[in-house]
């Protein structure tokens, strides 16, 4: 049976055209939030409005209180869509950014409960490197598997994210329990705090380096253009004399750590424990990002902190403008209008007219 619609790739435009492409699919997308928050009778402006005030306007006592906590939202989901982008680049889909995060935290956990008397600076700088290695290995494990049985690294990768979380749910229940019945591994102590700058923890400082050092990584060293080659074509890299199977192993392991910097970075700064709900769920909202990004750093800072924005101002809509569960929703409209925006930047639609029958053709 002929098909009658096909869909083809769109050739590549300027950067100049695709910017201005992105900002009106941004412009669309708030036009449909729009008619959504005039179904449920409000005024769509005001309430836009509100979520920009509820982003950077801050109280008379704190004025910077929001954007500080705008921040603490931005960090994760910086660090997070970062480490994916690297996997994603390479065409191994990481879905375990969550398990990776969660094992890097957990890593970084045991020396903030076992060795918190160690001088901030040397327990901080371990604690960085420990969410390093437990994230990078973590997600080292899927590439292994990917390399040697190849074995499907999405479902993977996915599973891997239970793991960890139920490793969790174990050390507050057991190990690492801090008050008897009651599963919980307590607050750190001080000293494992990450200094703050700008009334904020170091960590944002931290997320915009690595989407520096990682824009200079993928466009400027010969590691960065051999995941870029690997990913378009394994035969061809291989046929450049390029190792795939140490590629695919490198750039999982940078990808994991970069997920699991991010869990060390969210128990120091923010949470000060370990808990089942430490990642916020950056590890699937990340997924998003990078791709929205084309998994460009720089324009994955852009849209973290886009998201970031409505995801901050969405949270201080009064109840009796907006319910909880409609601000999701309205999230959920702008993200979907965007992403389909972006599927019709990059690709278009074309119409094949059926082929006429010969009875068809002998009455013409």
């Amino acid at each position: 049976m002929q098909s009658l619609f096909h869909i083809q790739r769109r050739p590549d435009r300027s950067a100049l055209s695709s910017i201005g492409l992105v900002l009106g699919a941004l412009a669309l997308a708030i036009v449909a939030g729009g008619v959504f928050i005039l179904l449920m009778g409000q005024n769509p402006l005001e309430v836009y409005a509100q979520i920009v005030r509820g982003a950077f306007v801050g109280s008379v006592r704190n004025p910077l209180s929001a954007i500080q906590s705008t921040v603490i939202i931005f960090v994760p989901l910086l660090t997070v869509s970062l480490g994916l982008s690297l996997a994603f680049k390479m065409r191994f889909w990481n879905i375990g950014g969550e398990g990776q995060m969660l094992c890097g935290a957990i890593f970084a956990t045991y020396f903030a409960l076992y060795h918190s008397d160690w001088p901030q600076g040397v327990l901080l700088v371990v604690m960085f490197l420990a969410g390093v290695l437990g994230g990078g290995l973590y997600g080292l494990i899927p590439a292994l598997f990917k390399i040697k049985w190849g074995v499907n690294e999405t479902l993977f990768t996915l599973m891997m994210n239970y793991i960890a979380l139920y490793t969790i749910e174990y050390l507050q229940g057991g190990p690492w329990q801090r008050t008897p019945g009651f599963a919980s591994i307590g607050s750190f102590d001080e000293n494992v705090a990450l200094p703050k700058v700008g009334g904020v923890h170091v960590g944002w400082i931290l997320a915009l380096a690595l989407m520096a050092v990682l824009a200079v990584y993928m466009r400027r060293s010969k590691q960065g253009y051999e995941v870029s080659v690997v990913g378009e074509s394994q035969a061809t890299a291989k046929y450049a004399g390029m190792n795939v199977k140490w590629v695919i192993l490198r750039t999982m392991f940078l990808s994991g750590a970069i997920c699991g910097v991010a869990g060390m970075v969210q128990i120091a700064g923010s949470d000060f424990t370990l808990s089942t709900g430490l990642t916020g769920n950056v590890g699937f909202s990340g997924i998003t990002v990078a791709w929205l990004a084309q998994l460009n750093p720089l324009g994955i800072g852009v849209i973290s902190a886009l998201f970031s924005i409505l995801e901050k101002g969405g949270r201080t809509i009064p109840i009796n403008v907006m319910s909880a569960d409609a601000s999701d929703v309205l999230q959920g409209i702008l993200l979907f209008v965007f992403l389909g925006a972006e599927f019709f930047r990059r690709y278009k639609i074309t119409f094949t007219p059926p082929k006429k029958t010969r009875k068809e053709e002998e009455a013409a």
